[in-house]
């Protein structure tokens, strides 16, 4: 479709779409009893109208294995994601490959375990024959997806590159819209075969002569949308990918596939889709993708701080109902075989979404959707990184969408770079959310959402590493005025020193991170609490993101 078709079935569902997605959930009572255990906080949250909220610990209870996985990102040729954002040939900054070592090192520190590449919307008109061999012979491409310049100087052994030395795992993108089955298979061929073929000989003469062996690859990207380019019907997306499946497994029987999965609960064929997907492809393939933006624009949560604080339990639900159609859908084919998700794309969203903010101008990097984060986002990505882990028994993968400048918790200059609000509780995830995932008991007083029903004031999610003995608890505090104290009772053993305490708070929920005053909101130093007779307290400000991490 036209791309000013596409944006504005994008504005559209900004404002009418998103709000179906909201007024389609449960409320958190009827949820809870249909819930999988383990996996909700809400769940597992008896009434309190008490003022200490209590959450029981117990190592022996765990919801699963934490896949490093969860806490992914991604990266898409899309305004300056890439071009100024990983990769500035000429910059003051960048290195002898041309990768800027500001950024470089900043992901390598954080530890981001895997990144998805190359899209998104782009990947659906991307031809990878574009971005290989030497640069001097590669096309400048319109990309109608944003409408932007692709030069092509980055591709898909420069991204390989980068990956080896930020210590990351590609997952890489295929293009299933105008690409074809035999494309897909080409591209595995010439990234995972050693030598002897077609595709793989290619890629030693380009100069790169040992094998990327990439394990992890998404069919396609919201082929569900009618901005896609290539949208097509469920059973011919799962027809495609079905094929798509087979002749890449023939050149490689140990890739993990990812089928394309519906949009989000915005779109009318939600679940559907994803349905009818799966009656085609479910045997080919490992997992199926999910993908959501949460805002907090009048049309969704009427501007209401208290319940964009909410959304990460609608994150739950949408997990939820998608396990509960992958699981019909292997019932109905009785199959041994239980997919996993991939909730490849997910962020705040909703500023920089229209107009200006997604029209490339048939520029090269252009400036386009570089949202601005302030705290209440930076709180909401916290509740969104507690929901995940409470979803590590079927969630196996998430990526952070995007990684650096557009939609990202990282922005650069031509001087350095800028951890925005949303940086600090995605970093702590990665840092200190290690071992298995823990099963918490919470009791915390609550309070009405509407369309979402009773919502904890404390939101908390936890791990444990049984190699070290390590906990991280994770604690939201959605109260906007009152601060809460938080017991934490350890019902089979006391944990050692405390090793990190940090809050992330403030007094106003619209400050923000800029260039030129980088520290409005970021973490502060939290009071270690002591533990005494197998019980910690203490007490989590208002409007808070905390950790805590603690020795065996």
């Amino acid at each position: 479709m036209p791309s000013s078709d596409r944006r504005r079935f994008l504005q559209q569902a900004a404002s009418a779409g998103i709000a179906l997605g909201s007024s389609s959930l449960l409320s958190a009572s009827v949820f809870a009893e249909s819930a999988p255990s383990g996996s909700r906080l809400s769940a597992q949250t008896p009434p309190n109208t008490g003022d200490v909220v209590r959450v029981y610990v117990d190592s022996r209870r765990v919801i699963a294995p934490l896949d490093r996985n969860l806490f992914g990102s991604f990266l898409e040729h899309l305004g300056r994601a890439i071009y100024e954002g990983i990769y500035e040939p000429g910059s003051k900054l960048a290195d002898a490959n041309g990768f800027r070592k500001d950024v470089l090192t900043e992901i390598r520190q954080m530890g981001v375990p895997i990144i998805r590449y190359p899209g998104g919307n782009f990947v659906s008109g991307y031809n990878w024959l574009d971005g290989v061999g030497p640069k001097e012979s590669r096309p400048r491409v319109l990309d109608k997806a944003w409408d932007s310049i692709n030069t092509n100087q980055f591709g898909t052994n420069e991204f390989m590159a980068w990956c080896k030395a930020v210590g990351t795992e590609p997952l890489m993108g295929l293009n299933l819209g105008t690409g074809t089955p035999e494309e897909a298979a080409a591209l595995v061929e010439y990234c995972n075969t050693d030598q002897g073929t077609k595709w793989s000989d290619l890629r030693r003469k380009h100069g790169f002569t040992e094998p990327y062996k990439v394990k992890q690859w998404c069919l396609g990207n919201e082929m569900d949308g009618p901005w896609q380019i290539g949208h097509m019907t469920a059973t011919e997306y799962g027809m495609k990918a079905q094929d798509a499946a087979r002749q890449m497994r023939y050149v490689d029987p140990s890739l993990q596939l990812i089928a394309c999965g519906s949009s989000g609960p915005f779109m009318p064929t939600y679940l559907e889709w994803d349905r009818e997907v799966l009656e085609q492809c479910y045997d080919y393939v490992d997992g199926l993708s999910l993908h959501r933006y949460f805002t907090n624009a009048p049309a969704d949560t009427g501007g209401d701080s208290s319940k964009f604080l909410a959304m990460n339990l609608s994150m739950e639900q949408q997990i939820a109902e998608t396990l509960a159609v992958c699981d019909l859908v292997r019932g109905h084919k009785r199959s041994p075989k239980q997919l996993w998700l991939s909730f490849d794309e997910w962020n705040v969203w909703y500023r920089a979404r229209d107009g200006e903010a997604v029209h490339g101008h048939h520029q090269e990097a252009p400036h386009l959707l570089e949202e601005v984060y302030n705290l209440e986002d930076a709180l909401l990505v916290g509740g969104l990184v507690n929901s995940l882990l409470r979803s590590a028994n079927r969630v196996k993968v998430a990526c952070l969408a995007q990684l650096i400048n557009v939609i990202a918790p990282i922005s650069t200059n031509a001087n350095g770079l800028l951890r925005q609000s949303i940086y600090y509780p995605y970093n702590w995830a990665l840092q200190y959310a290690r071992g298995s995932v823990l099963n918490l008991l919470v009791e915390s007083p609550t309070y009405e959402v509407a369309k979402l029903g009773h919502v904890p004031y404390i939101d908390v999610a936890g791990t444990l590493n049984p190699q070290d003995g390590k906990v991280g608890l994770f604690v939201l505090n959605r109260d906007l005025t009152k601060a809460h104290v938080v017991e934490i009772n350890w019902q089979d053993k006391a944990p050692g020193q405390v090793l990190t305490s940090s809050v992330l708070t403030g007094s106003d929920l619209k400050a923000f991170n800029t260039f030129d005053a980088p520290q409005k909101v970021t973490p502060q130093t939290f009071a270690k609490p002591s533990t005494n007779a197998g019980r910690t307290k203490f007490e989590v400000p208002a409007r808070s993101y905390t950790v805590i991490q603690w020795s065996a």
